[in-house]
Formats: structure tokens, sequence, C-alpha cells
């Protein structure tokens, strides 16, 4: 009889993922302009973060940091990332982080203490809801961009207040009220926070971000943002009041505890940064008009007003069905379930690219609209 080993009740953890229809299993594929290829099937990659389909430029690896910056991973080419980064935001001084999820976790935790108040929207990314935890601030949840709960909730007593929120929200593509929450948050005194990864580089003027689309760029206290997304390079960064950032520099454990990025990655973002980005701008915005028009037209419920296009199933397994479809017949379009959206609220998530012909969307379409066939009707 074999003995019970003490790591089994993993089995049962992944169990009830199964039989939920949550459980996850990694695909390894490789990804060209507009298609990725997954176990040797060519596929249009509609779950791309690579908006603005930038060219890629060729660049020379130099010699990899294998330190922390504050030890000796510093070089110039962060020196003048971020000159260019904290420009790109109006603000004093920015600071390169490995990931946007270390930036998050990085900043959040630095500059909120235990006794302060921070009003979160309830569809933040889960680096924000982590980050707020390691701050040790009382926390509370406002409804999704619901300005009359937000006024409510910032009568709750807090030495400093912050107002933290996505600029685009990641798993549902629409705009954050920003206007609003700045008007509010001026008011009271408050500190206002823009994770700004899936709107920076991508709208508002030169690609600036959902802050100045919104005209009110200045009202913003401190951006966290991603050079992964809009800009399809790595890392992740802030940019702020130049004491904010000194703080990061000498407080922030996800900044000081780990190595720095490669050089070459901080040349890479540098040189994606000064392409015509507005030349993909433009070609993003018009396929997203497209993809979104044609969906609209076929059936679908579609409420982004972003490159972040969500097709909400509700049911797992349903879910899960609808993708496997969609990979059957030529699209990549990953299902999204709990616990990154809420139960029943399982969704494909469409992400519109630069990288996409017409060709590519009316294919897409054609298979999106057999699948409203199959699936809704």
């Amino acid at each position: 009889m074999a003995l019970k080993h003490k790591l089994n009740f993993v089995d049962s953890e992944l169990e009830i993922l199964k039989k939920n229809n949550l459980y996850r299993k990694m695909k390894y594929g490789i990804s060209k302009g507009s298609k990725i290829t997954i176990n040797n099937k060519q596929l249009i990659n509609l779950s791309s973060n690579d908006y603005l389909g930038i060219p890629t430029t060729k660049i020379q690896i130099n010699q990899l940091q294998s330190s922390s910056r504050l030890i000796s991973g510093n070089d110039d080419s962060y020196k003048k990332m971020e000159e260019v980064l904290a420009k790109h935001k109006s603000q004093e001084s920015s600071l390169i982080y490995p990931t946007g999820y270390m930036a998050n976790l990085g900043a959040i935790s630095t500059i909120v203490k235990k006794g302060d108040l921070i009003l979160s929207d309830e569809l933040n990314h889960a680096s924000i809801i982590e980050s707020c935890k390691l701050s040790d601030a009382k926390v509370s949840i406002y409804k999704h961009n619901d300005m009359e709960d937000l006024n409510k909730k910032m009568k709750e007593k807090g030495k400093n207040k912050f107002v933290i929120t996505e600029g685009i929200f990641s798993m549902d593509g629409d705009l954050s009220s920003l206007k609003q929450i700045t008007e509010i948050a001026e008011k009271s005194k408050a500190i206002t926070i823009v994770d700004d990864a899936h709107g920076d580089f991508v709208i508002g003027k030169d690609g600036k971000g959902t802050p100045e689309y919104f005209k009110i760029a200045k009202q913003i206290d401190l951006y966290i943002s991603s050079l992964s997304k809009g800009l399809g390079s790595f890392g992740g960064y802030i940019a702020s009041q130049r004491n904010v950032v000194d703080l990061c520099i000498n407080k922030s454990k996800s900044f000081i505890y780990t190595s720095a990025l490669p050089s070459f990655l901080i040349e890479y973002s540098l040189k994606r940064f000064q392409s015509n980005r507005e030349k993909q701008k433009k070609i993003l915005e018009k396929n997203t008009k497209q993809l979104t028009k044609g969906l609209k037209e076929i059936g679908y419920e579609i409420n982004s007003h972003s490159q972040i296009i969500p097709i909400i199933i509700g049911n797992e397994k349903k879910a899960m069905e609808f993708g496997k479809f969609l990979f059957d017949n030529g699209v990549h379009a990953q299902p999204i379930r709990y616990p990154t959206v809420p139960k029943n609220k399982a969704r494909l998530r469409v992400s519109v690219t630069a990288w996409l012909s017409n060709a590519d969307i009316e294919k897409a379409l054609s298979i999106f609209e057999k699948g409203h066939l199959k699936f809704y009707d």
C-alpha cells in the first residue's frame, strides 16, 4: 500500500479547478507579425498586447546585467530612457522596473502606509490588488467607474487618501472616468495613481496615454505603466515627482532586491519609442474600428471603446468550447476565466494590433460569425 505523500493535497486542488472548468494549461507558440503558430498550426493572433506592432529594430546585444541597479547593474541606457519617459508623462522623474507588475508592487507599497486610505476600482488588475494588500493601508473598493460610490467612500478616514485606477481596463477594454475621478480627488486632497499599461503609447496626443486623452494629465500624481504593451518591448516604469521616485529608489523592494534588466532591452525600448509610432497608432485605430464594427454587425454586444474587445460568454465551459472552436478554425483568442474575471463572467479577450491586415480581420470576422451561429443562435 502506497504511503500518502504530504503534497498529495495539491492533486485535490487541481481536480477542483478541472471540475469547475478553471484549469489552465500552457500553450507554446511562436508569434510573428499578425500570426501565431501553436502545435504547427498557424492562427490569426488576437491575443497579443503588442498593440502598435512597431516593426522590429535590430540592436547589438551587449553584456547582460547580473546585478541590481544599486550594485553594478546601472548604465547610461537607463538614464536616457528614464529621462525620455519622464518627459513623455510630463513628470520630473521616472524609474524603470523589470515588469509592470513589479512597478505596481514597488511603488504603491512604498508610498502608501498603514493608516492611509486606498480607494480602488473593483475591476483593477491583480497587481494593483496585491500592491494594496502589501501597503497595510485600509482598502475601500468602489464600484467600477461609479463616481457616486467613490464620492461616498472618499468620506472614510485616512491619514493620506489615494485613488487607484487603471486607465484602460485590461479585461473590459473600457476607459476609466478619469476626469471625474481627478475632480473628486482634488476636492478631498487625495493622491491619484493611474496604471496606464494598456493606454500608454496607444491613445492620447503622441501616445501619452489615457489621462492626456481626457486632457487631465497634470492632475495625475503617479503614473505606473508598462514597456511591454503598446511599446512592444519589456519592462515597467513609474513617473512622478522627483521625491516620489527617489523614495522608490531607496525603499521599493521590487526595485532594490532584483537584477536589472539587460541594457539591450532598455536600448530596444528607446529605439521603439523613437520610431514612427504615430503611423502605427493610426493603423491600430483603423483596425480597432473595423473589427469592432464587424463584431457588432454580426450580433455581438460590444461595449469597449479601445483595442481590447471582450466578448462576454458567461459560462466557463462554454467559453472554453468557444475558444477551441476559434482555434480549430484558425483564430487565437484566449478564453479568460475566474479569478482573472468574476465567476460566470468568462469571456474571449480579443486584442487588436496594428499587425493585423485587412484580410486577417475579414477572415477572423467570418469565423466569429460562424461562432455566433453555433454558440448564440
